[in-house]
């Protein structure tokens, strides 16, 4: 079954994201808990994707999230807009003085090399886009009138809050009423569902989410705990197991969610936290499609590398 993309000319944006952004602090090659001067960038998950189709394939790329009005929040901003994603939906809240009651993400991180890996400290507690919920955002302008030809959204965002939860449920819906793909990142991190349910809470949201879903992206385990596809004999030291246990599950999931048209994952033997063996494939209308092998490839940077 193709993908039914809708006609560039009939659509301002090629591509939109549902998710937070977080100012990434970066101590480049030291430890955070030592650093003294950190490198500023944006980053999430959802959002990444976006940024990446404009930079490299120009595409019109757009951004659903929420900044407190202050100088951070503007901070972030001035970054997604050297990106070239446009922030006209941007949710701007009321700066309280403190960040008592809403504040902007923070992500300290540090690069792993050789035998140390990488090390990731969120500080994201009652951000503005965890409060984000249902009727912040008029889907009818933005993938009716203005027109949105994908749109993406991921796992992250959903396990930030209930209501976040319900917001992704509600843009998925309104999506597929408009005929706009919709691509979903499982990302499965037991940390961010732990406050709210858990893995059950987890695989009851993102079993409600996955109905509406055309392309779905996610490893073995992201496949387990979000939706309940159990892998059988799966080492994560062998790619071709890895290959053949993906494949069985993808196989399990098509049959139950016939909506999924795409399913793709990476598959990664590491090595060090700087070598790893990478490669992908892609479940679509039946066959599977398996990328290029990259053994022994160096990585300069992990964050964000699927």
């Amino acid at each position: 079954m193709a993908l039914k993309i809708r006609e560039a000319a009939s659509t301002r944006f090629d591509v939109l994201a549902l998710g937070e952004v977080m100012l990434r602090l970066d101590p480049g090659d030291g430890r955070i808990r030592t650093a003294r001067s950190f490198k500023a960038w944006e980053g999430g998950g959802e959002y990444n994707v976006a940024r990446g189709l404009r930079k490299c394939f120009g595409l019109r790329a757009a951004v659903c999230t929420a900044f407190v009005d202050n100088h951070v929040g503007h901070l972030i901003e001035d970054f997604i807009m050297q990106g070239g994603v446009c922030t006209d939906f941007i949710k701007w809240r009321e700066d309280d003085g403190i960040g008592r009651t809403v504040r902007n993400g923070l992500n300290f991180t540090e690069r792993g090399y050789g035998i140390r890996g990488a090390v990731g400290v969120p500080d994201r507690g009652h951000t503005a886009a965890s409060q984000l919920k249902p009727g912040d955002f008029d889907w009818d302008e933005i993938f009716g009138r203005q027109g949105v030809r994908w749109f993406h959204t991921g796992g992250i965002f959903a396990a930030l809050s209930e209501s976040t939860a319900e917001l992704v449920i509600e843009a998925v819906k309104k999506a597929n009423e408009y005929g706009t793909i919709v691509s979903y990142d499982l990302n499965y991190r037991p940390s961010l569902w732990k406050s709210i349910g858990g893995q059950a809470k987890a695989r009851e949201v993102n079993r409600e989410i996955a109905k509406y879903v055309d392309v779905m992206i996610g490893n073995e385990e992201d496949f387990t705990a979000c939706l309940g596809f159990e892998v059988q004999g799966l080492d994560e030291n062998i790619t071709n197991i890895q290959t053949e246990a993906f494949k069985a599950m993808i196989q399990k999931a098509v049959a139950e969610f016939p909506n999924f048209k795409v399913a793709a994952t990476t598959l990664r033997r590491v090595i060090t936290a700087t070598v790893n063996d990478w490669s992908a494939i892609c479940y679509h209308d039946g066959q599977f499609y398996e990328s290029r092998k990259y053994p022994a490839l160096e990585i300069f940077d992990r964050v964000g590398g699927g």
